[in-house]
């Protein structure tokens, strides 16, 4: 069990974000946990990268004097796995928002499936979603797009270091990629259904590494909630 004096001093935790919670939601719930299991009344939480609520997966969790760390570990690759959806696209290129186009998907082999990984290896420029939290003119995009209005967004280099088809099951696609702080898989998906001269929209997403930190040594909420109940 953590004592007071080690969570103030600093610790880093590992969390298995469930789904349909967002990132600001988990570190809140720790926070004020922590706070009623020591009676504190204040001490700094942080997380170091943003999950989206329809992820799931690994969160790294500061408290204390390591939230000074928090852009370090940001900054780390990161490896995620989930599935694609082959044939349609969506607003937000993932499940948050209904389908609005669908394409052919007749012309489409496993082989080029595999083939076309291959050009989003390296160093890429990627579109950000306009679903997303990034901000412009002190706005974040998520409510422009919302509100249905449009605005201009830059692309950004990003680089990917792996990109590996895991499972082809129809239009469902399986996949794991390793990638640098900034890249939306979101985009990605969006990405490789135009590469395959067709749409795609991503359905499921989970985070299983940042660094050397592994999805596998982490808890859930409700396992750390009972830790500090010892």
């Amino acid at each position: 069990m953590i004592s007071k004096e080690e969570f103030l001093s600093g610790q880093v935790l590992l969390v298995d974000k469930p789904l349909t919670w967002t990132s600001f939601q988990v570190v809140n719930k720790l926070r004020w946990e922590i706070r009623q299991a020591f009676q504190i009344k204040k001490i700094k939480v942080g997380h170091a990268g943003t999950l989206d609520p329809l992820a799931s997966g690994l969160l790294v969790i500061c408290t204390g004097k390591m939230t000074k760390q928090i852009d370090t570990f940001q900054g780390q690759v990161k490896e995620y796995t989930g599935t694609f959806v082959l044939g349609s696209t969506t607003p937000s290129f993932d499940l948050e928002t209904e389908i609005n186009n669908t394409f052919p998907t007749e012309h489409i082999t496993p082989h080029l499936i595999q083939e076309t990984t291959k050009q989003f290896i390296g160093e890429i420029l990627q579109y950000p979603p306009v679903f997303s939290a990034l901000k412009k003119d002190g706005k974040r995009l998520y409510e422009f797009a919302r509100a249905g209005e449009t605005v201009e967004i830059k692309p950004r280099t990003v680089n990917i270091q792996e990109f590996e088809i895991t499972k082809i099951d129809g239009l469902n696609i399986g996949f794991r990629v390793v990638c640098s702080k900034g890249t939306y898989i979101r985009s990605l998906a969006n990405d490789f259904g135009k590469a395959l001269q067709s749409g795609a929209h991503l359905s499921v997403l989970r985070r299983t590494k940042i660094g050397d930190f592994n999805v596998d040594n982490a808890v859930s909420i409700e396992a750390f909630i009972k830790s500090l109940k010892g």
